[in-house]
């Protein structure tokens, strides 16, 4: 048997390295060695160990749409705690995932001041934000630990799942936001963030919010 250390192993941005037959420990071991200030994700799934690497483009469209997001709870003045791309796991169950964002809304009030979370104890996160491929691994693991909207991002369009029934359906609506078209919006400003910028970008947004909610405001 030939064994390899973490340091040994490079993943190139836009690349992932899939390891199979890891074993909890092993998982939860992996983790303190790279530590919370690393720009790898990792997502668990019953003995698959999926790192990847994300590209630049994708963490630009991944604060984008976190501050589309923010603006969103902030006009609308829905409280929330973010938890962006915390590590959320259940060794019960053998799934763990790392969102590149993540919001608790309706259960935003027992998260405050929380630091760690125990997903036996805490519920998991009501939204959660993937760009780029979503992985089979990683959906498995957000179906097994019950989060339930998940907006997933790839190639200038948004895709939101609904966690019903125990599965993840594709909805056109969004649960958290069912009064804005956020399937056709969010795409359209991080699109636009492209060519204007971020900060032009977030004004006109919160601009065109402000007349969604307001249509008489001029």
């Amino acid at each position: 048997m030939v064994t390899l250390q973490l340091k040994q192993l490079s993943v190139p941005p836009g690349h992932k390295v899939i390891l199979h037959d890891v074993s909890w420990q092993e998982f939860e071991a992996i983790l303190e060695e790279l530590g919370d200030h690393r720009a790898a994700r990792l997502a668990y799934s019953h003995g698959t160990l999926e790192m990847r690497m994300p590209l630049p483009k994708h963490e630009k469209a991944k604060v984008i749409i976190g501050d589309l997001v923010k603006i969103l709870l902030e006009e609308l003045e829905i409280d929330c705690e973010t938890f962006g791309s915390t590590t959320f796991k259940r060794e019960d169950m053998g799934f763990g995932v790392e969102p590149d964002d993540s919001f608790y809304i309706q259960n935003h009030a027992q998260m405050i001041g929380k630091e760690r979370i125990d997903l036996t104890i805490d519920p998991p996160p009501d939204l959660a934000i993937e760009v780029d491929v979503t992985s089979k691994t990683q959906l498995d693991a957000y179906e097994a630990l019950g989060v339930p909207e998940l907006w997933r991002y790839e190639d200038g369009k948004l895709e939101i799942n609904i966690f019903q029934d125990a599965k993840y359906i594709n909805s056109e609506i969004s649960s958290t936001f069912p009064n804005f078209p956020i399937v056709e919006v969010i795409p359209q400003f991080v699109e636009q963030s492209r060519t204007l910028g971020r900060s032009p970008t977030l004004r006109a947004f919160r601009q065109w919010l402000r007349k969604q909610i307001n249509p008489n405001l001029t």
